[in-house]
């Protein structure tokens, strides 16, 4: 690895146009285009050519169609480590309510959780890259990586040989937009999100005449029931030192008031940090669903299926301490520190082969003026209640646009040899 001081003197020459907006940049354009024009997960057909003009224009050996609309773009410039750099693309089902003049004009879709961003951060990181190639030596691959909100992307790329296919990485990189005043970087060594699980239960009743319930099996009471006691699973199974989080989030039943119908629907997530604990409260979710369908006399034994979702992202330490030193010398001392580990999930780990050390960390994005008039004094306080990923008014402060792109290109040099 090259000795920090040099890394970060290195990354402001060769990215010094990017204050500009001038080439490697286009960064506002870019960013409020993709911005205005959200697509959903697996249908990122735009955002993806969009990528792959701006690699092939910058010498990058572009494949399309990668997990359907994923893009990997590969650069070999001589001997030296192969180092990933991976940009998530998708948009959510969100209204946006932000009022800005480049809000998305998809009905009911909107890049609420940043990937506009994060495709902006690694097209102009990649260019800049591609631009100094003169100063580094090795192979620079830029994946571009579709439906991360839908939980299946990078299995998806995995499934459709990404590994095989393409160079084998010596380390992977990877950076999120997050709430908090816009400036910092925050680095977490070792655990830094935990894994999610989706659940899907379904409960078989008796459908019947609302009149006549005595003659049915209602499994709306039932799953009422359920939703109930899963409550207790966390409150009363786990003990209070492990993290974990379960969460109804969809329960659908019936199509009007007066019938009864023959069955309930529900969907429930799971975050856990432990295997040990993911796996008692997964049995813990089974028995509870099965014993308050079994206490109805429902006629037949619950459906519960389990859709793996994310593992746990883990930053390999000594790596996430070597970078977090690099963004330090970048962007000042009081710029990155520790915020701890997280609730939220990520499917970016997939994208590591077994063995290989990759690194995670956040580019902060509260514009001032909504930092300063939010609820709260300590840190924790402020982040909750600012907009944050997912919420319909995030907006991320248009300054952090040329900082993410420094973030990935000191990673990457870091890592490539002089």
């Amino acid at each position: 690895m090259r000795e920090a001081a040099v890394v970060a003197r290195l990354t402001r020459e060769i990215t010094s146009g990017l204050d500009a907006g001038g080439p490697p940049g286009r960064l506002a354009d870019f960013y409020q285009d993709l911005h205005r024009w959200p697509e959903l997960s697996f249908r990122e057909h735009r955002t993806a050519a969009k990528l792959a003009g701006r690699l092939r224009a910058a010498g990058y050996e572009v494949t399309d169609g990668v997990a359907r609309t994923g893009v990997v773009g590969v650069l070999v410039n001589g001997e030296g480590p192969v180092v990933w750099l991976r940009g998530d693309m998708d948009a959510l089902p969100v209204p946006e309510a932000t009022g800005l003049p480049y809000a998305s004009e998809v009905d009911g879709v909107m890049h609420a959780c940043g990937h506009d961003l994060h495709v902006t951060w690694l097209a102009a990181a990649a260019e800049a890259l591609a631009a100094a190639r003169e100063t580094w030596s090795g192979t620079l691959v830029v994946v571009g990586q579709p439906a991360e909100e839908a939980g299946g992307g990078a299995a998806a790329m995995v499934a459709d040989g990404i590994h095989e296919r393409f160079p084998r990485p010596d380390v992977l990189f990877g950076q999120h937009v997050a709430p908090g005043l816009a400036g910092f970087y925050p680095h977490t060594p070792g655990l830094t999100l935990t894994a999610s699980d989706d659940v899907d239960v379904v409960v078989h009743g008796v459908g019947g005449h609302g009149s006549r319930p005595e003659s049915t099996v209602d499994p709306v009471v039932t799953a009422a029931y359920v939703v109930t006691r899963l409550q207790t699973v966390v409150s009363r199974e786990v003990a209070a030192n492990e993290a974990v989080v379960l969460t109804v989030g969809r329960f659908h039943a019936g199509t009007t008031s007066n019938i009864i119908p023959a069955e309930a629907r529900l969907g429930l997530n799971v975050r856990t940090q432990d295997v040990r604990v993911r796996e008692r409260v997964l049995a813990a979710i089974r028995r509870v669903v099965e014993a308050e369908c079994a206490a109805a006399g429902c006629p037949l034994p619950p459906d519960v299926t389990v859709v793996a979702g994310c593992p746990n992202t883990v930053n390999d330490p000594s790596l996430d301490g070597e970078i977090a030193a690099v963004h330090r010398e970048l962007f000042g001392p009081g710029t990155v520190f520790d915020f701890g580990q997280a609730v939220g999930s990520e499917d970016f780990s997939l994208l590591a082969p077994q063995g290989v050390p990759y690194d995670y960390w956040y580019v902060t994005s509260t514009p001032e003026t909504v930092w300063e008039t939010a609820r709260g004094e300590e840190l924790k306080e402020k982040v909750a209640a600012v907009p944050g990923n997912h919420s319909p008014l995030f907006a991320p402060d248009l300054s952090v646009l040329a900082p993410g792109v420094r973030t990935l290109v000191s990673a990457a040099l870091s890592r490539l040899a002089d």
